[in-house]
Order: C-alpha cells, then sequence, then structure tokens
C-alpha cells in the first residue's frame, strides 16, 4: 500500500473546534491564555501565539471583573482564521473605553487592545446554552509572519 498516495487524499480545509469552561475566579484568564496557545502550538500556528493570548486574556479578565459564574471559551481554527469566543452570564454589551488624548490609562482598555491587536471582533448572534452573551475575536492564520502583524 502506497501511504503517501493516502496521505495526499486527506482533506486540506480541515476546521478544528476547542470548548473550556474556565472558573469564575482570578486563576481564569491564565487557564484560558495557556490553553489557546496549547491550541496554535499543536496546530503549527506559533506566530499567533502572542496576539491570541493577550485578546484571550482580555476578554476573560472581562468576564471575572464584570460578571458573576464562569466563562465559556470557544476555540474555531480553519486554515484561514483563528477565533476565540468567549461567553459569560451577563447580557450587559461590552463597552469599549478609550483614553482621552494625552492621559495615561491603567485601567478599562482591554477592549480597545483587542480591537487593536484583532483583524475582527465583535459580539456573538447566537447564545450558547445558560450564556448570555459571547464577545469574540478573530486573526488571519496568513497574517502573522515571526510574531508580527503582517499589513494587507
Amino acid at each position: 500500500m502506497d501511504l503517501s498516495h493516502r496521505a495526499a487524499q486527506r482533506p486540506s480545509q480541515l476546521t478544528y473546534e476547542y470548548s473550556l469552561f474556565a472558573p469564575g475566579d482570578a486563576t481564569a484568564p491564565r487557564v484560558c491564555r495557556d490553553f489557546v496557545r496549547a491550541v496554535l502550538f499543536t496546530h503549527d500556528q506559533e506566530p499567533l501565539a502572542m496576539p491570541a493570548a493577550l485578546c484571550t486574556s482580555e476578554l476573560v479578565t472581562n468576564v471575572h471583573l464584570h460578571t458573576k459564574g464562569t466563562a465559556m471559551l470557544r476555540i474555531r481554527l480553519t486554515p484561514a482564521r483563528f477565533r476565540v469566543s468567549v461567553f459569560d452570564e451577563s447580557s450587559d454589551p461590552p463597552v469599549v473605553a478609550y483614553p482621552a488624548r494625552g492621559v495615561v490609562a491603567c485601567w478599562g482598555r482591554g477592549l480597545a487592545l483587542v480591537e487593536e491587536m484583532a483583524d475582527d471582533w465583535g459580539v456573538a448572534d447566537e447564545r450558547a446554552g445558560r450564556y448570555a452573551k459571547g464577545v469574540w475575536f478573530e486573526l488571519g492564520c496568513a497574517a502573522y509572519r515571526l510574531g508580527e502583524k503582517v499589513s494587507s
């Protein structure tokens, strides 16, 4: 049996999906960051690890600071896109805070950082079980090379 011929017939458009329920405490951002990094390293997408970990940390920190209960993390990886959705039990919409010009802000910049780092982000249209809202971000797999975002 020719194994090289068999391997060539594998589908090239694989989609991988992962979920994680994070604790409702201060360890949640680290647990979720580590999970996202592990997924990316498993699929040879190391250049996405830094921006994905930062964005994940910000979204999960918002759940910890502004809601009660656990967070649910969903990851979807295709050859073209990496998407992380973070669901929580609060129906309150996320708010992006921009510091005034010339003011150094030490608090409340999380979604502005996600907006800056991610290729796209938003609020999920669907609910997920008991979770009232989901905030997501996406990174293009081909848009990162050596850890730096490549302009398109």
